[in-house]
């Protein structure tokens, strides 16, 4: 395994020690930057604390200290304290479209041998109308509770 050395300015390590004594910050941001002066083998650093002690003191893997090491020494001070955003892109399951057809439904007369459209009833319908493939109840409540439509109103439409 490749080692990675970490060696801070007095200015990072003056930094890190405010961020880590003062103000409010992300726990994990924090916890960086007590495993980054941990790790310190600069000359600012009066002794480095071996991996296993960071580990025991700070309660995180050894793993953890040794991604911290090397994103700090690959990218920077900046990157190991800043998260970086998400880069999952979520495709809405509803679209305006089926939303119309699912409030229009709902707003419509229950099947016959029901009083009242539940959750379910309005999933399966939009599937045998062929507005969707599949769609869960969860979705059709929370695409509901957003237009703030219920299907157990009696007045609902």
């Amino acid at each position: 395994m490749k080692k990675y050395k970490v060696t801070l300015t007095q200015q990072e390590r003056h930094d890190l020690e405010a961020l880590s004594s003062k103000g409010k910050h992300a726990a994990q941001t924090v916890l960086y930057a007590l495993i980054l002066l941990a790790c310190d083998e600069g000359t600012y650093q009066k002794q480095r604390s071996i991996n296993e002690t960071i580990s025991s003191v700070l309660n995180v893997g050894m793993k953890t200290i040794d991604r911290v090491k090397k994103r700090f020494v690959e990218e920077g001070l900046e990157a190991v304290l800043n998260r970086k955003p998400s880069s999952r892109k979520f495709q809405p399951k509803v679209d305006g479209d089926l939303e119309a057809h699912l409030i229009a439904l709902s707003c419509s007369k229950p099947p016959v041998g029901h009083k009242r459209w539940t959750l379910r009833l309005l999933a399966d319908k939009l599937v045998e109308l062929e507005y969707v493939d599949q769609i869960s109840h969860e979705t059709v409540r929370q695409t509901l509770n957003k237009t703030s439509l219920s299907p157990g109103k009696k007045n609902a439409g």
